[in-house]
């Protein structure tokens, strides 16, 4: 259930005509008074047919004219609007239910303390099934305004209790963090234009897609302005950047003035000071990169990077851990979009769902530590930059990291009671996985079909068992196991041990949750694989090389012979 108090107004009257009227697209139904102040001689122009809008409006403004006559001072905002909304899914509610809900918001609100006779005048109006409207006039009958300070949070708060009294859905508690809901005037503009978003939630999407590829807020407007969104830039005298607000092309006013919104009033972590926070730390390193050692694809080195997300989101540390784990958590957001604009098209949409969905993980009470993160920042601006590429197994790995450190994120927000920011990262965590399910169906498929022999296969599930044996049961039953049997046969011909692949890759991250573990220790030995296996004859004739020309022997160390493994499939291998 969703209490959204409105800003203040001061025509009762024009409210009342909305209220009773038959609405912009005659969703209106049955309008009548459910709950009120003083409920006895209320005239309800639903119900008894000589009452009138002006009649009622004049009852509820009386404390109002009272007040005005005495301080010769007219109001401004003394009409308080409340809509009260269920769930869509929520059962119906009785006239009489509503009533209750009705009066506990607005005792709750300030409006009408429980027992205060001399409270605000307000009435409950009923024209739908699964809302009603709350309007008050905020002047007591005594002249005193009310004390509405966090009206909104107490609104909100017990709207919480109300689901739990009356059996509906339950929502999460907020915390000050989140998005500002669509107003009906704006999801009814869009329809009428037929835009699938409204203007907020559109620009939201094209500023997010556009922090991957800036180092500096003077670049992001940039690039905002290069794909199409209005921006319009606030300076001082010293031509320094005040404020920014942005624009949607045809969203325009009356006037045909084009409307702006400022970046703060279109998310939180939106606004110049946290971008400017945000985009400080991003190195300033032109791509392509030239370091030694490094992966070769920006995919890799972005793995690679996740790799390291699970120590800053396990770290207990109170005091700095969790700056720097919200600082890594914000920069995962944006990996996630630079994936989305480059990943192929048949997993794009999942991955702008994702998108959409950690943006609100992205943000909590705690501030982020920015700098903390600059690593993962610049894994995304890498990916940005050089795009898809060929190697599609790369991204199913990135994808697979990517889902564990959502999954990590969700743990790590449920631990410190951020419930939304948890939720959107749990729904975030399943369009991932539909995203690597399309990501990897054609390559899972080859993989199968060139499954090795049986006798090859019974050697490594003998593997798996040594290696994991904790999970070797669900591993061997997945149907995943042919196409994990190919990638290590195919990487034991290449130099490595399935053994030791095994080990590292069940080491990155637990299984207990893993869906399919088969599928999860492929992805991850296939990004281990990729790295060479030293070739010890050749180590050894560069060290003898070396002494050659002059090492004293005493400073060259033989390299020692690999450690025999005791597992059962290398033992088959050594008798074979």
């Amino acid at each position: 259930m969703i209490a959204a108090i409105k800003k203040p107004g001061s025509n009762t009257r024009g409210l009342l005509a909305y209220l009773y009227g038959p609405g912009r697209h005659d969703e209106h139904h049955d309008p009548h008074i459910v709950a009120g102040f003083a409920m006895l001689g209320m005239p309800d122009p639903g119900r008894i047919e000589s009452a009138t809008l002006t009649e009622l409006a004049r009852y509820l403004d009386e404390p109002v004219r009272l007040r005005i006559s005495e301080a010769g001072k007219q109001l401004t905002d003394h009409v308080w609007h409340c809509p009260v909304r269920a769930a869509p899914e929520d059962r119906y509610l009785s006239d009489a239910e509503w009533a209750e809900i009705a009066e506990r918001i607005v005792q709750t609100t300030g409006i009408a303390p429980e027992g205060d006779d001399l409270a605000c005048r307000w009435i409950a109006v009923r024209h739908a099934d699964d809302h009603i409207h709350i309007l008050a006039t905020t002047v007591r009958e005594d002249g005193r305004r009310p004390k509405l300070h966090n009206s909104g949070v107490r609104a909100g708060e017990e709207c919480r209790q109300i689901e739990k009294h009356y059996g509906l859905r339950q929502l999460n508690p907020g915390d000050g963090t989140a998005t500002r809901r669509p107003t009906q005037g704006e999801m009814h503009k869009a329809e009428r234009l037929g835009w699938e978003q409204t203007s907020r939630e559109w620009l939201q999407d094209r500023i997010r897609a556009a922090i991957p590829h800036a180092a500096t807020v003077a670049e992001l407007l940039a690039y905002l302005e290069a794909d199409g969104v209005e921006v319009k830039a606030r300076r001082g005298p010293s031509g320094d950047l005040l404020g920014y607000a942005v624009g949607r092309p045809g969203d325009v006013n009356d006037n045909g003035q084009q409307i702006y919104h400022p970046g703060g009033k279109i998310a939180p972590d939106l606004s110049l000071p946290k971008l400017r926070d945000r985009l400080a730390t991003t190195p300033p390193e032109e791509y392509p990169t030239a370091h030694r050692n490094r992966p070769s694809t920006p995919w890799q080195r972005a793995t690679e990077t996740l790799d390291t997300l699970t120590i800053h989101l396990t770290d207990t540390d109170d005091g700095g851990g969790d700056a720097t784990a919200q600082a890594h958590i914000a920069a995962l957001g944006e990996l996630i979009e630079a994936t989305a604009q480059t990943a192929p098209n048949h997993v794009r949409a999942e991955l702008q769902a994702a998108t959409r969905a950690f943006a609100r993980a992205q943000r909590s009470q705690i501030r982020a530590e920015n700098a903390a993160a600059a690593s993962l920042r610049t894994a995304a601006r890498d990916i940005v930059y050089a795009g898809t590429g060929k190697d599609g197994s790369a991204l199913a790995v990135l994808l697979e990291a990517m889902i564990w450190s959502v999954v990590l994120a969700e743990r790590w927000h449920q631990a410190r009671s951020h419930a939304q920011q948890s939720a959107a990262a749990h729904q975030a965590v399943q369009h991932l996985q539909t995203a690597y399910d399309q990501a990897t169906a054609e390559q899972l498929a080859e993989l199968t079909r060139r499954q090795p022999r049986q006798e090859t296969r019974n050697t490594l599930a003998a593997d798996v068992k040594a290696a994991v044996p904790d999970h070797a049961a669900r591993i061997l039953a997945d149907p995943n196991w042919p196409a994990l049997a190919t990638v290590l046969a195919d990487a034991e011909a290449g130099g490595h041990t399935p053994h030791q692949l095994l080990n590292e890759a069940a080491s990155q991250r637990e299984l207990d949750t893993a869906r399919l573990p088969a599928r999860v220790l492929l992805t991850r030995i296939q990004h281990t694989a990729r790295n060479p296996v030293t070739n010890r004859r050749a180590e050894a004739a560069r060290l003898r090389s070396t002494l050659a020309v002059g090492v004293p022997a005493q400073h060259v160390q033989t390299p020692r012979p690999p450690a025999a493994t005791t597992s059962t499939g290398q033992q088959n291998r050594q008798r074979r």
